[in-house]
Formats: structure tokens, sequence, C-alpha cells
């Protein structure tokens, strides 16, 4: 099916911007429209309507009826004709595709690679085995979170893979850091496609049946519909899943491949959003950003004890001294999991209170979710009131919400780990 005729991208600032008036408020059944659905679907740095970068995969978006709308300068599909509530459904029973060209692709090359990125990122890097990934975050000197990534072991390089929006900033970090320790290679001849659900696995090895060896957190070089990628068993989804490093010029080609399989349908930022949330999964520059750090964010999972107090390589990154603190003694306020007692949507920014009105902290990601049929949200909370099954409030149109502190995931993770 063909694009609508005069497609264009959707330039009300409130479309992707959920510190807009709307989104502040939120909307009674929310999910009776996917068009409201859309509105809420966060954003990235917005470019210029002028500037607007397009992925490899553009036109098949096009092709295929895409809504598209600005995100971190790119032009890209926030949900298909079928819409969002089904794409979300369909990605959580099947297998579903996502464009992530947007976010960048970094090479690190040398025999100083590993240590050097450690300089910047407070978790064990030197030791991650060939092909496995993990995760990790870009820190300052106030502890606070410049980015978060994922970094991959190859024979001849580590592969970071970063936000969209912070890409530029990234690699001018890294050159400037640890560009005369080891070569820093951008990657934009790459593209990166997810595809996530249950069946994805199955829908992958009609291609190439060596996917099914990979485990979660690990990757390896795999030919797919004849171009030589890059594959990891990841995903932002909660799912399991692939994501897949492809050249440029055959991305739209793999594309058609993965969407001629039964299993497989295309899926746009609005159901990445809701999917992400009910996995409990940050977005950056929402629910973390330069002012809070991986202990407020509930991220000390992946410090590893060989880089905290005490450890063989503790410290030697920017803010360890902040992290250590909070490691040490706790931090004042923290990241929780929201679930609401009634069916308003809470979004971001809606501020977070107790019984008597006084406020506790303010949400930072918000929906309606699919799987559940209730409101949830994450939230920065006073520590003392972060605890399970706490009941808090939030504001909504000037009227108290009752939420309760939920343990996150929301929808329980089903990544193959064996």
């Amino acid at each position: 099916m063909g694009p609508p005729k005069g497609q264009v991208v959707d330039r009300n600032p409130e479309a992707t911007n959920l510190s807009g008036k709307a989104d502040r408020e939120g909307i009674p059944n929310a999910w009776s429209k996917d068009r409201a659905l859309a509105r809420k679907v966060p954003s990235e740095t917005a470019m210029p309507a002028t500037e607007l970068l397009k992925t490899p995969l553009h036109a098949l978006h096009l092709e295929l009826g895409a809504k598209m709308v600005e995100f971190a300068g790119y032009e890209m599909p926030v949900n298909y004709p079928g819409g969002i509530i089904a794409e979300h459904k369909h990605c959580r029973e099947s297998a579903s595709l996502f464009d992530v060209s947007h976010m960048g692709q970094v090479r690190l090359v040398g025999p100083d690679a590993a240590r050097a990125l450690e300089s910047l990122v407070p978790v064990d890097v030197i030791d991650l085995a060939l092909g496995k990934q993990r995760y990790a975050f870009f820190t300052n000197s106030a502890g606070g979170i410049l980015d978060d990534l994922m970094i991959t072991r190859r024979e001849t390089d580590l592969l970071l893979v970063v936000n969209a929006a912070c890409k530029a900033a990234d690699i001018r970090h890294l050159v400037t850091n640890i560009g005369h320790r080891c070569n820093v290679q951008p990657m934009p001849e790459r593209a990166l496609l997810a595809l996530q659900g249950p069946k994805a696995a199955t829908a992958l090895a009609r291609l190439n049946a060596d996917v099914s060896k990979l485990t979660f957190m690990t990757g390896n070089d795999i030919t797919l519909a004849g171009a030589a990628c890059f594959v990891t068993r990841s995903g932002y989804t909660g799912e399991d899943g692939f994501e897949i490093s492809v050249p440029a010029e055959q991305a739209e080609a793999l594309a058609r491949a993965l969407l001629a399989l039964p299993e497989v349908k295309p899926c746009g930022l609005g159901a990445r959003d809701t999917l992400r949330l009910e996995a409990g999964l940050c977005l950056y520059g929402h629910d973390i950003n330069e002012t809070t750090t991986p202990v407020e964010a509930a991220l000390t999972w992946a410090i590893q004890k060989v880089r905290r107090t005490g450890g063989a390589r503790h410290g030697g990154y920017p803010g360890a001294s902040v992290i250590d603190g909070q490691l040490a003694t706790g931090p004042a306020t923290k990241r929780v999991g929201l679930l609401g007692l009634e069916r308003i949507p809470v979004r971001e920014g809606a501020k977070i209170s107790d019984a008597k009105g006084h406020k506790l902290g303010h949400v930072t990601s918000g929906t309606l979710s699919p799987s559940l049929n209730q409101p949830i949200a994450m939230a920065y909370l006073a520590t003392n009131h972060a605890l399970p099954h706490h009941e808090v409030y939030a504001d909504v149109r000037s009227k108290p919400q009752p939420m309760r502190v939920a343990t996150m995931p929301f929808v329980p993770h089903r990544y193959h780990r064996a």
C-alpha cells in the first residue's frame, strides 16, 4: 500500500514533545484513539524541518503508509495504518520490525580501546568476553548520565551503539578524551534494524539458522539476505529479539525480506515507547539525563564489583566519587515504577505528592499500558517514599490521581538467556 497523497511530516510541536500542555494534562480514554497516543511519543532534540535527516528505510516507510514525525533530527515513523495499539500487541505476540538507523554506531579500534573506554564509563569493559555485549553509560563530573549505550566486544574492535540525539556529542566526548589512545570510527555507512518479539528467533532463522546460536547480550557476524550483518540478541522491548547492523545500501532489501516473513510486521516509535515503558527501560532525555546519576536511576546493576569501592579497577571515571558515595549511603531520590489505580493516564512532568499534598517527586514517562490496560509511569521520588506498594498521588489537571509504587518491569522480560 502506497503512502497517503501529500504525505507530510507532523510539525505540531505537541506531537512529539511531552512538555506540551496536552501531555501534562493527559487524555482520558487515550487508547480509544491512536492519534491521541501518537501525540504522546517522547521526543529527542528536534532540528529545524529543513534539516531533517532520513534513514535508508525512509522510502519504505512512506510506501507502507507510515505517519512520519520529527525525532532526534530525523523523519521517523511513529506508526503505520494499523495503529499503535495493534503494533504493540503484535510485538508482544509475534515479531515486529523497527527502524533504529537513527542511532549512532561507533567502532573503537586499538589494543588500549577497552581500558580507554573504562576511563569514561563505570562498567567493566576490559573483562568483557569476545562476542559479549554490555549496557553502559557515559558520566560527567557530577555523576550524571551523558548518555546510555551498548558495548559489544568483537575480534578487531569494540562496537558502541549510542542514542540518536547524543551521538554527535558522544563522538566528540570519545575523540576528546580517548582519541589519543584508540581510533574512534563513526559508522554512518551502517543502518540498524531491530526485530523484536517471541517469534523473532523463528522468523530470523528462516534467513540464517545461525541466529539461533546467539543468547541474550551476545553478538556475531551473520549473513542475512545476502548482506554481511553484525547481529546481537538484545533489544528495547523486554521481548526476545535482535538488533541487526547492516550496510546502509542493503538495509531496504533486508527489511523487505524480513517483512515478507509470516511472523513479521512493521512497528513505529509509538509502540516502541509503550513497549519499553512496560519493560521498565529508560529513555535518555526523559528518565535519565545529565542531572541523574546511575544510583538515582536504579541502574546500579550495571556497575560491576570490579569498578566499585574495593574492586581491582575501582573509580577512574568521571563522577566516581559521587557515585561511590551514593552507593554507600543511598541517594536522596530514586527512579521507581508507578501503577495507576484509576484509568486516567499520567504523563511526563506530572507532580507526585503524598496524601497531604506535599511534593515527593515527578513523573518522567507515563502511558496507559496496552498489555495491562492500566496506567503505568516511571517517576523520581524521595527515597523514603519509594517503597513497594506505597500510595502516592499524581497531579493530572489539578486533580490528584492515586498511584501505587510498583516493582519494574511492569510486564515480565522474556529474554533468551540460554
